[in-house]
């Protein structure tokens, strides 16, 4: 194998310096990470110059790999002597010159290609508004018709929904919440202690995990399982064009796909956020008992008195809120899918992105809302 390198070897000819090439010049070995690593360093030491002639005449093999790798670096043009032992080589030669084309020049920065692009993000994004908010209009009038014909509505699909996306989600989010109770008990515990405040804990854990943590990292973990899940269902149906044999068939969209989902997940999500504030206090309790030696008991006592019932309040009604936009945002996507499995995989991804998103920005104006009215 040690014969097939590519070599090159400078010897002094009558004629001037010569590089004289040996080995197998192609695909096969400098495919390969050793002769492609070695001819590089080769090729450095060998700089294309006026001077210097190239004699391929001892190659036994020369493919268009090789012969574009020795045209690249002779600056695309032919050297002043060129050695070659057939019209074999130079014919391969010719065919790479005749067919390497020219890197395309870089268009030079321009503020008015800048603002173009700015202009088409924004349409972009509006027309996303617009969709969104026709399906909130839409989900409004299929709920008005749900209640004029209750005995009509797709009940097995809520029914079925409400338990993938709520039942399905307990063990992950109660999970995620202990752990994240243990942390922050543990990490505040650190600072507390320095002030012989141990048994503020109890407050700050309260206020942090009840009103603000809980119902947010539970959106989180839901947008992230049942969002991207919704966008895919909904996506599959368009790439199997079941999505096309629905509306040659009559039935809408909006009252069988997505009214099912936003419902279910607008129930499921103030459980699944009570249930991950638990699991969250549950694990702050254990941590400030090992650590700072604050009984359970005292904890479930002074937890009352320090948390107000306007924060579960907040928290409940701010997760039926996340439970809502996260299914219509997932069913956004899902919809707008085309039918290849790429556009699947990008309107996922757009999916979890976008729902996270609005879960942090939702409840950041929940916060600034409610901090100006004194709740």
């Amino acid at each position: 194998m040690t014969e097939q390198h590519p070599r090159i070897t400078l010897v002094q000819t009558d004629d001037g310096p010569t590089a004289i090439l040996a080995g197998h010049w192609g695909a096969a070995v400098l495919g390969s990470a050793d002769g492609w690593r070695q001819v590089q360093r080769q090729l450095q030491c060998h700089a294309p110059a006026p001077a210097l002639g190239w004699d391929l005449r001892g190659l036994p093999w020369l493919d268009h790999v090789g012969a574009q790798l020795l045209w690249n670096h002779w600056g695309r043009q032919w050297p002043t002597r060129l050695l070659l032992s057939d019209e074999g080589q130079r014919a391969t030669l010719e065919r790479v010159a005749h067919f390497t084309t020219e890197a395309p020049p870089a268009q030079p920065w321009r503020l008015s290609d800048q603002i173009d692009h700015l202009g088409l993000l924004v349409l972009h994004g509006m027309d996303h508004a617009l969709h969104m908010l026709e399906m909130v209009g839409q989900l409004v009038l299929d709920v008005l018709r749900l209640l004029r014909a209750p005995s009509r509505g797709p009940w097995r699909d809520f029914s079925g929904h409400l338990y993938r996306m709520g039942a399905t989600a307990l063990p992950i989010t109660a999970l995620v919440g202990f752990l994240i109770g243990v942390v922050l008990a543990y990490l505040m515990s650190l600072q507390l202690q320095q002030f012989g405040a141990e048994s503020f804990i109890v407050n700050i854990l309260g206020i942090s995990l009840i009103r603000e943590l809980g119902p947010m990292l539970a959106a989180i973990l839901v947008a992230g399982r049942s969002g991207s899940a919704i966008t895919a269902q909904i996506g599959v149906m368009r790439v199997t064009e079941e999505l096309d044999a629905m509306r040659v068939m009559g039935i809408p969209h909006g009252f069988r796909l997505v009214m099912p989902r936003a419902l279910a997940l607008a129930l499921a999500m103030p459980l699944i956020s009570v249930w991950t504030t638990l699991a969250a206090l549950a694990g702050g309790m254990l941590a400030a008992d090992v650590v700072m030696g604050i009984s359970p008991s005292y904890f479930v006592q002074a937890l009352p008195a320090a948390v107000k019932a306007g924060n579960l309040a907040l928290a409940v009604s701010k997760s039926v809120v996340f439970g809502a936009l996260i299914a219509l945002i997932g069913c956004h996507w899902g919809l707008r899918v085309k039918p290849n499995t790429q556009s699947l995989g990008e309107g996922t991804t757009a999916s979890v992105v976008t729902a996270i998103t609005m879960v942090i920005v939702v409840d950041a104006l929940f916060a600034v809302a409610f901090k100006s009215i004194g709740i």
